[in-house]
């Protein structure tokens, strides 16, 4: 079954990118109706209008309240038609607007291996305390902050004299493995959550 997916990106929009290509492929059986962005100018915005997809982006007033702006965006979203919502690099909390349209069905990639590293800095805070193993959690996201239910991690190992930045490198081709990769359990309707909060997936 195709699911349509609404996207928020605040940056550069490589992971857009990802599902975008995935799509292109016939790796994903889905369509992005919409792509929301925090700014005006990320990059990603050019991603999307290459790709021919409808774009919304708020003004600073408008995110002034956040409320006000998850309403906007909610109602946007709603109106696209959309199944899914999968936030990929957005820097902004989503909240109940948003939440209580899609329950269960608002997505988020964090580069970390969840519960550790919650936060904005999360590579840069396991480079920092030496881990030799972090990773990418794809989560349902809720009202507390990078909390929701799990749907899928992937481990990367860290390489002895790494930098940072040779590890970001590495948890973004992760990510851009691990997000199409999910959008499909999605669209194949594998993805549960029990009412213990654990996300079970249908085995083929």
């Amino acid at each position: 079954m195709s699911i349509k997916l609404g996207v928020l990106i605040s940056g550069s929009g490589t992971n857009l990118q990802a599902l975008i290509d995935a799509i292109a492929a016939g790796k994903l059986d889905a369509s992005i109706e919409l792509v929301v962005s925090s700014r005006p100018s990320a990059y990603g915005l050019k991603r999307a209008e290459a790709a021919g997809i409808q774009t919304l982006t708020l003004s600073k007033e408008i995110y002034a309240d956040p409320i006000v702006a998850d309403e906007v965006i909610a109602t946007e979203l709603r109106r696209a038609g959309v199944d899914y919502v999968l936030m990929a690099g957005y820097m902004r909390m989503v909240h109940d607007p948003i939440l209580a349209s899609f329950p269960n069905r608002v997505v988020n990639i964090h580069p970390a291996l969840l519960p550790s590293f919650k936060g904005a800095h999360a590579i840069q805070d396991a480079f920092d305390y030496g881990v030799k193993v972090t990773g990418v959690t794809v989560h349902f996201a809720n009202s507390d902050y990078d909390c929701g239910p799990i749907i899928a991690q992937r481990p990367v190992e860290v390489e002895e004299g790494w930098t940072v930045d040779q590890l970001e490198v590495r948890i973004h081709e992760v990510e851009h493995q691990i997000y199409p990769h999910v959008a499909q359990l999605l669209a194949e309707g594998r993805v549960h959550v029990r009412e213990d909060g654990h996300v079970v997936i249908d085995q083929v």
